[in-house]
């Protein structure tokens, strides 16, 4: 049996996140990333199409190199210092690219929202982890939009990073990390971000593409049910990868998800992901947890089954 770094990261993660205490002090790894891409935004995001294109690429060309140098550079160090017991410091450093416990939080805490204190408080909570316009969302919209960010996240914040972590040990989690923190503060398609982000946003969907397709299907083999509304919905999300987990969600819950949303001011006219009730309230975000809870249970087997594996 191989070293379970992936399930002892999991096991991390989950048992401690990353503590309230810690990021006011030191703030969290992601954050490196964001200041080197906002250093190159600053610098290099003008002229026309071509150069802002040339300019996105290598930035994420040096995301991967640091992230990824970074990454390398541990591990051998690693094991330099501890040999055979070098993959616990390894798990170690890669729990903070997951986002079990963070994302149960955020989540639950918008549930607790709307259930104790009412609409307001729904709304200023669920703006945490939204970026959608929220004044005018009644229970079934903030309902709705907490359990869209738990699908999706469900993907680029455990099972992709977890992925790669299998795959590329400590460089590929924190590569993965690197270029999703990328695409979400410049993957954007206006103004002035679409050159820029172009090549940010197209690595992201690279490296989701296999584990959306597996996250998927993870939530359906949770709920057992779901299958038949995340073959047919999935392409209906703009992401080429974010429609599994949100139709699969969708179809497991018997919900209505997506739908016209407004951003800036703007309504978009996106279309439906599932044929359910659109009615979410928070009892339904509390099935979507429990559903949550148990594709991270699948995870944790999968992580396991590889070690035993290998």
């Amino acid at each position: 049996m191989a070293e379970p770094v992936a399930l002892a990261a999991l096991a991390i993660e989950a048992a401690i996140g990353w503590p309230a205490s810690l990021y006011r002090r030191i703030g969290h790894p992601v954050n490196a990333f964001a200041t080197i891409i906002r250093w190159c935004a600053e610098r290099w995001n003008r002229g026309g199409t071509r150069i802002r294109r040339a300019a996105g690429i290598a930035t994420v060309l040096i995301l991967i190199g640091v992230a990824g140098g970074i990454g390398w550079g541990l591990t051998v160090l690693l094991a330099m210092l501890f040999g055979e017991w070098s993959w616990i410091g390894i798990a170690l450093l890669a729990a903070p690219g997951l986002a079990q416990r963070s994302l149960f939080e955020h989540v639950r805490a918008v549930r607790d929202a709307l259930a104790g204190s009412g609409l307001a408080e729904g709304r200023s909570v669920v703006a945490m982890i939204v970026g959608r316009d929220v004044e005018a969302l009644d229970e079934a919209g903030i309902s709705r939009a907490a359990i869209e960010s738990l699908a999706e996240s469900f993907c680029d914040g455990i099972a992709a990073p977890l992925f790669w972590l299998v795959l590329l040990g400590l460089p590929g989690i924190w590569i993965y990390k690197a270029i999703n923190t990328a695409d979400s503060l410049i993957g954007h398609r206006e103004a002035p971000w679409r050159d820029f982000g172009w090549a940010a946003a197209r690595t992201d969907d690279l490296l989701n593409l296999v584990p959306a397709r597996i996250a998927g299907p993870l939530v359906c083999l949770a709920a057992r049910r779901g299958w038949r509304v995340m073959w047919r919905d999935a392409r209906n999300h703009a992401s080429p990868n974010a429609g599994w987990t949100e139709a699969a969600m969708a179809g497991a819950l018997g919900l209505r998800l997506a739908g016209p949303v407004s951003y800036d001011g703007e309504v978009h006219a996106k279309p439906w992901i599932g044929d359910g009730r659109a009615d979410a309230g928070a009892a339904d975000i509390s099935r979507a947890l429990n559903l949550y809870l148990r594709a991270c249970a699948l995870l944790w087997l999968i992580a396991g089954a590889t070690a035993w594996a290998r």
